[in-house]
């Protein structure tokens, strides 16, 4: 029998649904050397943290995250919560020496992210930052085909993620207030590629430039009604208005450490778009393609066949023992959706807890706080309109 991992989750909402199918299925598709148990949710008292774990089969439900985290039956802490409360639960967490993870990014602003950064150095527990996007299939080859050098020197790279359910009906979630999610599309979608960018070419960011930033609706009616647990779907606004300050999108440029440029470009406002992050790799061997509203698939041109044959070629990643985690589900061709970079996430946290490696890196805190420095990076470039060098972001 595979010894136990009591999980304490932090937060409800759409994240927590998430977490919560994760933990609830991991067992079941993956051989573990730990096996996580749904022992205790905290949410606030208005959220009815006893119906979220009724629903989802959390063994306890609490309103106060301090006692969930000294309960010395919990094992790990997993915080999924807005933004700004990442750190609270994960400073408290790393002080009791319990492992934590947190849902990305790592926290509301780079103070928070450094001060998470350097407390878990000091307590030496493990961390993990939910950058699911690396769990697909598809971008998980990405990254082992640069690794094995199958693109060459990489010359380009050009990164988007866009939504379009940010219009001006959507109220005022709090992903739209700058002191409860620190930024806008910037901090939630570009953390998401600026990540990708950096587990896919194996490379570090060391400059930005030409960035833009912009907020289309500065004033969203105030939330009457809450969101029935996606990102915005069912939630009402009232008459009264309140102010949207942070970005409805953010484009900039960058420069890598090994030579390659870089473009970015999240958008909440990009009609026709419901839930685009795309990634291209262009390198003097080939050249890599991914879009995650078909995310089964990875693009590859092989740049070093005669030009006669070369090509963009669609590869399927759903064959078990060729293509990351797929193994672990169905057989080939049965495609897999968005729950599974959670489960295959939910696995490997498993595995590194249990003294495994995971199936490709996973971040920690410090990986994830050289993303937030380069969203920091490129708030500063439209902020100043000129290049921000990451060597003076601390």
């Amino acid at each position: 029998m595979a010894k136990t991992c009591n999980v304490a989750l932090i937060g409800q909402g759409f994240m927590g649904r998430t977490h919560s199918n994760a933990y609830l299925k991991v067992a079941k598709f993956f051989k573990l050397p730990v096996q996580p148990v749904m022992h205790t949710v905290f949410g606030m008292k208005e959220e009815d943290p006893q119906a979220f774990a009724d629903r989802w089969g959390w063994k306890h439900s609490c309103t106060d995250w301090k006692s969930v985290i000294h309960n010395e039956e919990i094992d790990y802490v997993d915080i999924v919560t807005p933004n700004y409360m990442h750190m609270p639960p994960a400073m408290e967490a790393l002080a009791a020496g319990k492992p934590v993870g947190c849902e990305k990014p790592i926290a509301g602003t780079l103070a928070d992210a450094r001060a998470m950064v350097e407390a878990a150095k000091k307590a030496k527990a493990k961390t993990f930052v939910w950058y699911n996007y690396r769990r697909c299939a598809a971008v998980a080859l990405a990254h082992q085909l640069v690794k094995e050098g199958k693109i060459g020197r990489i010359y380009h790279v050009r990164c988007i993620y866009l939504q379009e359910w940010g219009g001006p009906d959507t109220p005022l979630l709090w992903r739209f207030q700058k002191k409860l999610a620190g930024s806008g599309a910037h901090g939630d979608l570009n953390a998401h590629i600026v990540d990708m960018a950096r587990f896919i070419t194996g490379d570090e960011i060391v400059e930005i430039s030409g960035a833009i930033s912009e907020t289309f609706i500065k004033e969203r009616t105030i939330v009457a009604a809450p969101s029935a647990g996606g990102i915005a779907g069912g939630a009402k606004g009232a008459a009264k208005k309140g102010k949207a300050d942070v970005d409805d999108a953010v484009l900039f440029l960058t420069r890598f450490k090994k030579g390659a440029v870089g473009s970015f470009e999240a958008s909440r406002l990009a009609t026709g778009y419901q839930n685009q992050n795309g990634i291209e790799v262009h390198g003097d061997k080939g050249a890599l393609r991914f879009r995650f509203e078909d995310m089964n698939y990875l693009d590859y041109w092989d740049n070093t066949v005669e030009r006669r044959l070369q090509g963009w070629k669609r590869i399927m990643c759903t064959s078990g023992g060729n293509h990351p985690y797929v193994g672990n589900w169905w057989p080939d061709a049965h495609i897999l959706g968005y729950e599974h970079g959670f489960v295959n996430q939910a696995a490997d946290i498993m595995r590194v807890l249990g003294g495994e490696k995971p199936e490709v890196p996973i971040p920690d805190f410090a990986d994830a706080y050289e993303t937030q420095r380069v969203l920091e990076a490129a708030l500063l470039s439209a902020e100043n309109r000129c290049a921000i060098k990451m060597s003076e972001v601390k």
